[in-house]
């Protein structure tokens, strides 16, 4: 059998091959919908700047995604994670499980856990910022295409867009008909069912409607003396939908009402107990992906709705385009697990640990407005700009319990948060010459937070902890953020580009007091970025290679030491970090018929500070860092955790055209190199590299203005077995990604 090590060896020099031969970008199905009819690549259009414009004209390190390629990636019913490692500088992890994902751009990301965590990465959905990480979740379904913006984005996105944005646009309602249906089934009971229809409603009302319903049963036995029970873990229930109305009763007046929302019920992410060798970060001897050891899983639950909504006005003056977008989201959940991931029994059997803990959290209050009032140019000549205004206003309550090892609660500790910002912006592009353009954009922000937090139980009380006073801390700041950008095309097929850019973050609040007594705040970071790049169209357009270098740094970056032999999360700010890399993005029509696209990222970062220490394990792991006086790790020098130094991708394409329609294959691979999980080093807590692959074999036809697909899928087809993850609380414990799926899925599309 190949070893991972040379499995991962071929893939990054298939890669490298691609991005220096030929690759191209083709969808899930096979169908060449990025290419011309003569097989050359068609323009990649993105609103990276607020405005229409060809990806290869914007000074931006871009990666766009089309719905088709996103439906392949989820074709076993994944989350938003399943775009991990798919885009260069890229990376997904969560311990919630299927919500509350944590992004991570060019190795900048947040470990924190909490509710009210604030991300460096920055989601846009339908041009409404989604701030809480539970809205980030939101599923990806009759999407038209994913734009992943790297490096800070402060003047036109605003706060907390420091490393970056990852940008979703729905498929929008149009005057002609069309619809789908798409259905599938595979490995334990994974089914997938997802459709849309939309069309003109009047001459001058267009609507469309999108559903999508998920499902797997549970696939994880518990084996726990006296707790045992097969497939109690690791299912899952997840619907949502979107109803989109466009109104567009002039050439000047566009409307566009989008309300959406999403339930979702399961279990949380399963953690588990002693997985790890001591020593290594390899899993110990016997370990099996579909066997836990837990004293909790009974009670474990996940459960999210969603509900929002959105209304874009577009009035055109002629010269300028006058734009309001109002958005409202509002969010419930609840999810309680087993921390520790094992059972209290006798030392040495499997999933035995020292100590039980077993917590839930809860959202049982969440509210989000935004308003964003836009006045743009449209193509005056050689100078164009937009002005706007941004105000968001957020109120969301925080429940947080523990329970003792009957499942009794024995712990309550609550917060709060408002948190309300505007901001003023402004972007002009110039084009000094024909061929030379330079773009500059400007933002204030400003930021204010109300917070207090309490403990009304403690779950110490056998050692006389008690409650808290109520604590509170009101962190506000204001701050400038910018970006200079210039374009330079060299000829019709060549731009070359440079920008430099400011980004801030705001203040962020952590303050679990379960089992601590304090509440941290973190001031506001910013970040200071320069990048040049090089976009190009090759091969008679048959080709595009698009690489960049940048090199970053950060003042008071926001980091979380979380976890520990305390089990709660503490914020601290890093003097300075940096951060530097290549990245590559490639797409190419090898025949007209053979279709490949390659990416590849190198980041890295490093932490420094030499008088910055954390706390560690309680799990007796093996900490590779120095210690400090007080038993705590010097991180100085440290990489940031979930930052991968690699990253490479490929997708490659087959269409082999019949009379009565086309057989294809799609498949696509994605690697990452070494991930840490923390922000103190040890053996234990890490994973050496991940590759997984995906696979597609179908056959598609038409008939009567209908078109038909059938296909086998497959997603991680290696079934690769990785650490994604680590809880250091009180034992080895990880947890892992999910095993392979196959099935069969069915999909029509009606015009």
């Amino acid at each position: 059998m190949m070893s991972k090590k040379s499995t991962l060896f071929l893939s990054i020099q298939a890669a490298l091959l691609a991005s220096s031969s030929l690759a191209y970008a083709a969808d899930d199905s096979g169908k060449k919908s990025d290419t011309t009819e003569d097989g050359k690549l068609e323009r990649i259009m993105v609103t990276a700047q607020k405005r229409v414009q060809n990806a290869q004209e914007v000074p931006v390190s871009i990666t766009s995604l089309k719905g088709d390629t996103l439906n392949a990636f989820g074709a076993a019913g994944q989350d938003v994670r399943a775009l991990s490692a798919r885009v260069p500088s890229l990376t997904i992890e969560s311990s919630f499980g299927r919500t509350f994902p944590r992004f991570y751009i060019r190795g900048l990301g947040n470990t924190d856990f909490d509710l009210n965590s604030s991300q460096p990465v920055s989601l846009v959905l339908d041009d409404v910022v989604q701030e809480n990480a539970i809205l980030k979740g939101f599923p990806i379904f009759d999407v038209d295409r994913v734009e992943v913006l790297r490096g800070p984005q402060g003047s036109l996105f605003g706060r907390n867009t420091t490393a970056g944005i990852v940008k979703f646009d729905s498929k929008k309602p149009t005057q002609d008909f069309d619809a789908y249906f798409k259905g599938s089934l595979g490995t334990y009971n994974t089914r997938n069912l997802e459709g849309a229809v939309g069309g003109g409603l009047t001459d001058t009302l267009s609507a469309r409607f999108s559903l999508l319903d998920q499902h797997r049963d549970d696939w994880v036995d518990n084996k726990a003396p006296g707790f045992e029970k097969n497939d109690q873990l690791e299912g899952y229930r997840d619907s949502a939908g979107r109803l989109q109305l466009l109104w567009d009763p002039s050439a000047q007046l566009k409307v566009l009402f989008n309300a959406h929302f999403r339930d979702l019920n399961g279990t949380p992410r399963v953690f588990r107990a002693n997985i790890i060798e001591r020593g290594t970060h390899n899993f110990v001897p016997g370990f099996d992906r579909d066997t836990v050891y837990q004293d909790a899983a009974a009670r474990a639950t996940q459960d999210v709705k969603t509900r929002g909504g959105s209304v874009k006005v577009d009035y055109d003056f002629g010269d300028y385009t006058l734009t309001s977008i109002t958005g409202y989201e509002r969010a419930r959940a609840f999810s309680r697990g087993d921390v520790d991931g094992g059972y209290l029994g006798t030392p040495g059997n499997p999933g035995v640990v020292a100590a039980s803990a077993e917590s839930g959290d809860g959202l049982p209050g969440h509210h989000q407005w935004t308003q964003e009032l836009r006045l743009a140019t449209n193509e005056l000549g050689r100078l164009d700009y937009q002005v706007g205004l941004f105000y968001f206003d957020e109120s969301l309550n925080i429940d947080s319990f523990n329970y003792d090892d009957n499942g009794i609660q024995n712990g309550y500790a609550y917060q709060k948060q408002d948190t309300k910002a505007w901001a003023v912006f402004g972007s002009a592009d110039y084009n000094l010459t024909d061929a030379f353009k330079v773009t500059a954009g400007v933002r204030y922000s400003h930021d204010k937070k109300d917070y207090e937090a309490q403990r009304l139980q403690s779950p110490l009380s056998f050692l006389g902890v008690g409650p808290t006073d109520k604590l509170y801390a009101n962190p506000s700041d204001g701050e400038v953020s910018w970006d200079l950008s210039g374009v330079y095309t060299v000829n019709n097929d060549v731009n070359v580009y440079g920008r430099l850019a400011k980004g801030f973050r705001a203040p962020s609040i952590q303050g679990r007091l379960l089992f601590g007594d304090e509440v941290t705040v973190a001031k506001s970071e910013t970040m200071y970025s320069g990048e040049v790049g090089i976009k190009s169209d090759i091969l008679d357009n048959r080709g595009r290679v698009n690489i960049d270098t940048y090199y970053y740094q950060l003042n008071d970056q926001q980091l979380t030491a979380v976890g520990g032999g305390a089990n709660f999360n503490r914020l601290i700010n890093a003097d300075k970090t940096i951060g530097y890399g290549v990245e590559m993005d490639s797409q190419f029509a090898v025949t007209s018929d053979f279709l490949v696209t390659a990416g590849l990222s190198y980041n890295k970062t490093e932490i420094k500070d030499p008088g910055l220490a954390v706390g560690i394990c309680g799990s007796g792991c093996t900490v590779t860092d120095p210690l400090d006086a007080n038993g705590n790790a010097i991180i100085d020098g440290n990489s940031l955790p979930h930052a991968p130094k690699w990253i490479a991708n490929i997708t490659a394409t087959y269409t082999y055209p019949l009379t009565t329609g086309e057989l294809f294959v799609f498949t696509d691979w994605a690697w990452r190199s070494r991930d840490h999980f923390f922000l103190y080093e040890s053996k234990e807590y890490q994973d050496a590299s991940m590759l997984e692959g995906g696979l597609r074999l179908g056959y598609r036809w038409s008939t009567d203005g209908t078109d038909y697909e059938i296909a086998a899928y497959g997603r991680n087809i290696n079934n690769d077995q990785s650490m994604t993850g680590g809880i250091d609380f009180n034992n080895l414990t990880g947890f892992v990604n999910d095993p392979r799926i196959v099935g069969v899925e069915f999909k029509a599309n009606f015009y």
